[in-house]
């Protein structure tokens, strides 16, 4: 598409930015669009997804058939089936009446499964049906009926991880999965934070009929710098608690640090400054997790590697500091070990460790560089004995202590968690969480 034509469909569905991969998945949306391909939209919450399936809607043929957008992780698990594809009079208690389900509403239209990750694995049956033959039959009945429905998706889950767990299945996935969408996350869209601040404010503005807010240059540096865990939501959020609380129209850094999460700030130099340096992504915190104890691990190792260089005399030492900085072994003329015996590296540690601590005389200043290699043999016995905690008993402790922080309140350990209430009813009762 020509950017005058990806800049009209920005337009018409109010999205603002400029970034080229939401321009890239504008534009792969309206291709696919005049298509029957089923779509998956994925992406962080909060980054405007449900955007895309009216976009698909719209260029349609369809266009002007129903549309319909369902929220799959709002709706209880006992009653997702007769939600999505009916049921029959007395088919279960309190089915007083018959009732057409969103498949047969939509028919000859377009129906949006927000949060599809979320279903449960005898409704994902049913729909894979409905992809593959357009067929469905309502809760209480033996009635085979037909429905003509474009089918777009989204979800925030790992999909990928979700079909090897067995919580989502392989071949629905991969029905669904006909062409994908990824929708960025704000903090890779850092030219269109200040746009939309900007969208935003003066939306507000004419909302509770005030001046809009404006940021000085520094206040949009910090804007840009902010990790935006919530995305898009969060930002506009913020943005509404400025104009209506701030009485000074001219925000400055002070002023907005006052409204942006601290866990957030705190953790954007060490996790979010090395991911962007590195360029990589996770998808996870617990892949984040992770990545930092392998860096400290090498970090460790490199440390130990100069230590020993220092100690046997490989690294110079600057004239006139032999003394103060070169241990009197290492300047004797009698090797420290005899390089003719071929010794397992953590023999001649241990040779080393008990060099040092008994020979003192002229190493004084060499106190720092002992303490340092204690340290480095400590986390190595740690290391070589301590067995690792698998991915099951970390993300259980994760639950419990998120629960107790919250103090057993589960709809707000879930909102912490970033999932559904649902899925942390289930990790509950799996893990036998008290």
């Amino acid at each position: 598409m020509q950017p005058s034509e990806i800049q009209a469909v920005k337009q018409r569905f109010g999205i603002i930015g400029t970034s080229d991969m939401l321009n890239r998945a504008i534009d792969i949306a309206v291709q696919v669009a005049p298509t029957d391909l089923s779509v998956l939209i994925t992406g962080e919450s909060g980054v405007g997804k449900e955007n895309f399936p009216q976009i698909i809607h719209f260029y349609s043929h369809r266009k002007h058939g129903p549309y319909i957008a369902v929220n799959c992780g709002a709706i209880p698990e006992g009653t997702i089936d007769s939600e999505l594809f009916g049921h029959e009079k007395g088919s279960f208690t309190g089915a007083t009446a018959d009732r057409k389900g969103y498949f047969e509403v939509a028919d000859g239209g377009t129906i949006f499964l927000d949060e599809v990750g979320e279903l449960p694995l005898s409704t994902q049956v049913r729909l894979l049906r409905v992809l593959e033959t357009g067929e469905f039959i309502k809760v209480g009945s033996s009635k085979t009926q037909k429905t003509n429905v474009r089918v777009v998706a989204a979800t925030n889950l790992n999909m990928i991880q979700g079909t090897r767990e067995g919580k989502f299945r392989e071949d629905l996935y991969y029905r669904l999965n006909t062409v994908p969408i990824s929708v960025p996350p704000l903090r890779e869209r850092k030219e269109d934070i200040v746009l939309l601040f900007r969208k935003f404010a003066s939306d507000f503005a004419e909302k509770y009929h005030m001046p809009p807010v404006r940021l000085t240059d520094d206040a949009k540096a910090l804007l840009s710098a902010y990790y935006w865990n919530g995305n898009v939501r969060q930002l506009k959020n913020i943005t509404e608690q400025i104009s209506v609380i701030e009485q000074q129209r001219e925000i400055n850094a002070n002023i907005l640090r006052a409204y942006l999460p601290k866990d957030e700030m705190e953790r954007l130099p060490a996790i979010f400054g090395s991911v962007a340096s590195d360029h990589k992504s996770f998808n996870s915190e617990r892949e984040i997790l992770y990545q930092v104890l392998f860096d400290m691990k090498k970090d460790m190792n490199d440390l130990k590697k100069l230590v020993h260089e220092i100690m046997n005399g490989q690294v110079p030492v600057s004239p006139g500091l032999e003394t103060a900085y070169t241990p009197s072994y290492l300047a004797s003329q009698e090797p420290f070990i005899n390089p003719s015996v071929q010794k397992p590296d953590y023999m001649q540690d241990k040779i080393i460790h008990d060099k040092i601590i008994h020979d003192n005389k002229g190493f004084a200043s060499h106190a720092d560089e002992v303490e340092e290699f204690q340290e480095a043999e400590e986390y190595h016995e740690i290391e070589s004995v301590q067995k690792p905690l698998s991915l099951e008993d970390m993300e259980r402790q994760m639950i419990k202590k998120t629960l107790e922080k919250h103090r057993g309140k589960r709809k707000a350990a879930a909102e912490e968690l970033k999932i559904s209430e649902r899925t942390l009813y289930r990790k509950i009762k799996e893990y036998g969480i008290e």
